[in-house]
């Protein structure tokens, strides 16, 4: 029965409704969905501003659908390995994709050998965020303000280090690119996430690191660590004494960082509306939005096409300053 005149009518009444063979098997692939656990692959370890957020709404969404959605972190390789997992997982809703401003923005210009395909592996959802980073030092060190930061690195050429939450990441190319600006140079450390860095900085091992501002926040109101300046243009009220970058004597300067969801490629356009309608109603909840500003970051909710034109405008931008800088990672 199903063979014939009844699957015909179907696909004619589709037509007829302006729409084809695939809007119907993508709205059928929307009717049960979620009807098992849904994965959320974090490509770096927890702890920083990508893991935090993407649980915050891995939570939501978990009150919201019939089924859990869990956190799988999955770091490595400037979190390419992380991103390739979710590029090669089956494209059916069940794997979403923390992507970032390093994953997506910075990785296709500093990594020659990129195991996935920013543009092409992905479909956007919805940016969840975006925040600042900032400049901190460890209080003994007696770095207490960026200029200060920036006159060492003057007198002694390279050997002042700097941590990061690992090379190609927002925070390593935001610091290259100060360093470039101001015409000094420093020592990249990279680590596997922002909180293995953050451990060393406050144990005293190294004495600058450039982190976001929701990971750093708790260790600065702590005083375990000194807040130097924002990238941001404007200065944050959760640090309203700390001065930004351009303040500083960099003027024009400004870097973010962001999170969002992407999917597999071949996702059922269906399912991703669904996802974006879901993410975008809980990050314009004032609650969950109140959270976030506390958390140290600015939700970002929006659209899937809004989404895909922020990605591409940030490679662009992180693909010059990668030049400007001369970054290029091995890999």
């Amino acid at each position: 029965m199903w063979k014939g005149a009844t699957r015909r009518g179907l696909l004619g009444a589709a037509a007829l409704a302006g729409l084809g063979p695939h809007a119907v098997r993508a709205q059928s692939a929307d009717a049960g969905y979620p009807d098992r656990p849904v994965r959320m692959i974090v490509p770096f370890p927890p702890g920083q501003a990508a893991d935090l957020f993407g649980r915050l709404v891995a939570d939501e969404l978990s009150k919201r659908w019939p089924q859990r959605v869990f956190v799988e972190n999955r770091a490595g390789g400037a979190g390419a390995v992380g991103m390739e997992a979710g590029a090669r997982a089956t494209p059916d809703g069940y794997t979403l994709v923390v992507g970032t401003s390093g994953t997506l923005g910075i990785n296709p210009s500093v990594l020659p050998n990129l195991p996935y395909d920013a543009e092409r592996d992905f479909a956007a959802i919805s940016n969840i965020f975006t925040l600042p980073l900032v400049v901190v030092a460890h209080p003994a060190s007696g770095l207490d303000s960026l200029r200060t930061v920036l006159a060492r690195a003057k007198e002694e050429p390279g050997r002042l280090n700097y941590a990061s939450a690992g090379p190609g990441t927002a925070q390593h190319l935001a610091m290259e690119m100060l360093a470039h600006r101001a015409g000094v140079r420093m020592t990249h450390v990279p680590y596997r996430g922002s909180g293995p860095a953050m451990a060393d900085l406050i144990a005293g091992n190294v004495p600058l690191m450039m982190d976001s501002l929701a990971s750093a926040l708790p260790q600065v109101q702590s005083g375990r660590v000194r807040a130097l300046a924002i990238t941001g243009r404007e200065r944050v009220k959760q640090l309203p004494d700390t001065p930004t970058v351009a303040e500083s004597g960099l003027a024009g300067y400004e870097a973010l960082g962001w999170s969002g969801l992407v999917a597999p490629a071949a996702t059922p356009p269906a399912i991703l509306a669904r996802i974006n309608a879901d993410v975008v109603a809980i990050l314009r909840d004032p609650a969950i939005a109140r959270r976030m500003v506390e958390m140290g970051g600015f939700p970002a909710p929006g659209t899937p096409e809004e989404f895909s034109s922020f990605i591409r405008g940030e490679m662009a931008k992180w693909r010059g300053v990668a030049r400007d800088a001369n970054v290029r990672l091995e890999g």
